[in-house]
């Protein structure tokens, strides 16, 4: 026999098919309802409400075959096809993250495709591979960030068995996985959660409405977020998750959402025996996301840090447009490497107004801290999805890299990276609905009309070669060596070197040249030397060469390096004397 239960306070009459018989169930004051009924793995299901001949799936569907409007499959994942017996686990610190999307990773798109690219990770120096999100959304090809149904894997990349799969040959390979969850809003098609209870607010964000954290009957659902969250630790065995943009979540509780959830991951963790990962993305630039709760912070691991990535990308590539308007100096790369964040407290003219905290470094290690040259976001939403090898050269595509493996901060790449991928990541959808489709595709001409792209130039992002363009191309890896071997060099040294690893940012120090583009970044004893100008130009540290891109020369009295280059320097006692 099993159980079936949903939450569903706004119905007067609930009642289940199975297999295509019709039951009835039995409700509670709580607006709970269950029937207790035969059936098996893999029967289908859905729920009727009211007098609503309409079959909806299951909130908490575990499997969606045919979609998300269609009815749900009972499933559990089979416990002894588990082969991570041995597997302990990943902390935090010291790791290498890499962001990949499913569905353009490799040709076929499926999570078993993507496990016979794995020893290409591992031989780069991975060690966690972070998933944008897989849970099921509406159509084929998607971001994943229009999910619907949380609790569902979806089935073009091979459904929940295929990521067992994967999370077991990554664990096999040494490798921890991360998830991309997204609690902030639903997508645009397949959300029945209305018409079961009060899941979402009156109020709206940049992508729908939000949830309802903190109204009433509220408490149902946080635990419908918290015990998803658990479920991928627990049942998937994920070993982080990356929360998308929690600036989204409105919460006016004494115990915030992520607070909440900090708790019982570490609770979870305590009982796995294993780290359990969490990773905000946030705006804010609020420290209290990641403070420890003892010092009256959330207790979440870590969070993404555009600020970072802002820094390095304006100071290496000029760009000044948008967000990047503060950006862009020495003096802000040397400031965010020092001290986390840029603005803390400070001006954003972005923003128009005063933007941000400033970090307590003695307390949060810059492992807290997410640092990367681009990401999903930083490439697909571009107009044309961009990478930064298509505009920059192999060299300062090198120095990006240097000044993020090598810094204090945990490093994440994006998937293609490594080699200068030149294929795009361009935003791409694939709703069935007519209405919905011209929407998204018109909107999104719309955005980029306003920054003077001509609508034509916009790829559309419901043609399937928007998609297919998006996918990587590995026979480049091949073709464009060089960086791909200056990657590998660099976390090789990140590894080798306790200097790079150490987290704590007042034991960085930062010197530059404004006017002659270079900047030396000292970690101890190691030393990263970059020149950012069209120009060679000799800095002033000595020590022997580590790494370099270019043919770099070390002198009595300082090291020369050629236009658009770096060079990794080991020295004797430390940070030298300037020889200006």
């Amino acid at each position: 026999m099993t159980l079936f239960e949903v939450w569903a306070p706004r119905a007067r009459r609930v009642r289940i098919e199975v297999d295509g018989d019709v039951h009835a169930m039995a409700g509670d004051e709580r607006g709970w309802w269950r029937a207790e009924l035969a059936a098996g793995d893999g029967a289908r299901y859905g729920y009727l409400l009211d007098d609503d001949p309409a079959v909806l799936p299951d909130p908490r569907s575990a499997r969606q075959p045919d979609g998300v409007h269609g009815r749900s499959a009972l499933h559990t994942l089979d416990p002894g096809k588990w082969t991570d017996g041995g597997w302990t686990g990943r902390q935090l610190a010291g790791s290498v993250l890499y962001e990949l999307h499913i569905g353009t990773f490799t040709p076929e798109g499926t999570l078993d495709a993507a496990v016979e690219r794995l020893d290409h990770l591992v031989d780069l120096g991975v060690t966690t591979v972070e998933l944008m999100p897989v849970n099921a959304f509406n159509g084929v090809h998607n971001w994943g960030y229009d999910g619907v149904l949380w609790y569902a894997v979806h089935e073009a990349y091979g459904g929940p068995d295929a990521l067992q799969r994967f999370v077991n040959a990554c664990h096999a390979k040494g490798l921890a996985v991360a998830l991309d969850v997204v609690y902030n809003h639903l997508g645009p098609s397949g959300n029945y959660l209305p018409r079961f209870g009060p899941y979402l607010s009156e109020g709206r964000n940049t992508w729908g409405q939000s949830l309802n954290l903190d109204g009433p009957q509220s408490d149902t659902v946080r635990r419908f977020v918290i015990d998803n969250a658990l479920r991928w630790f627990e049942e998937f065995h994920i070993d982080a998750l990356r929360l998308d943009a929690v600036h989204a979540l409105v919460d006016h509780r004494a115990v915030h959402l992520l607070e909440q959830l900090a708790i019982e991951t570490r609770t979870l963790a305590a009982h796995l025996g294993r780290p359990l990962t969490l990773i905000a993305e946030s705006d804010l630039n609020d420290p209290r996301l990641i403070t420890p709760r003892a010092g009256g912070g959330y207790g979440l691991d870590a969070q993404w840090n555009d600020d970072v990535h802002h820094a390095v990308h304006a100071a290496v590539s000029g760009e000044r447009q948008g967000y990047y308007a503060d950006f862009g100096s020495l003096r802000c790369l040397a400031d965010t490497l020092r001290r986390g964040y840029f603005h803390a407290g400070t001006y954003s003219s972005f923003r128009g107004r005063v933007h941000g905290r400033p970090l307590n470094t003695a307390v949060v290690p810059g492992s807290s801290l997410l640092a990367y040259t681009c990401d999903h976001d930083q490439i697909g939403n571009r107009a044309l999805g961009d990478r930064p090898a298509a505009y920059l050269t192999e060299g300062q595509l090198a120095i990006k890299a240097a000044l993020v493996l090598l810094s204090p901060y945990t490093p994440m790449l994006f998937m293609g990276e490594e080699w200068g991928a030149r294929t795009p990541f361009l935003f791409f959808t694939s709703h069935p609905e007519p209405e919905l489709a011209a929407a998204v595709g018109e909107g999104r001409k719309a955005e980029f009309a306003e920054h003077g792209w001509p609508a034509a130039d916009i790829p559309d992002p419901q043609d399937p070669a928007t998609f297919q363009r998006s996918k990587l191309d590995w026979r480049e890896p091949i073709e464009r060596s060089s960086l791909l071997d200056c990657y590998r060099t660099l976390l090789r040294l990140r590894r080798a070197h306790p200097d790079v690893t150490d987290p704590w940012l007042p034991r960085v120090a930062v010197d530059y040249d404004e006017e002659r583009r270079w900047i030396i970044v000292h970690r101890n004893r190691i030393h990263l030397l970059c020149n950012l100008a069209d120009e060679p130009v000799t800095l002033p540290q000595i020590g022997e060469i580590l790494a370099a891109w270019g043919e770099v020369t070390v002198t009595p009295t300082g090291t020369a390096l050629p236009a658009h280059s770096f060079a990794v320097l080991e020295s004797v006692s430390g940070r030298a004397e300037l020889a200006l």
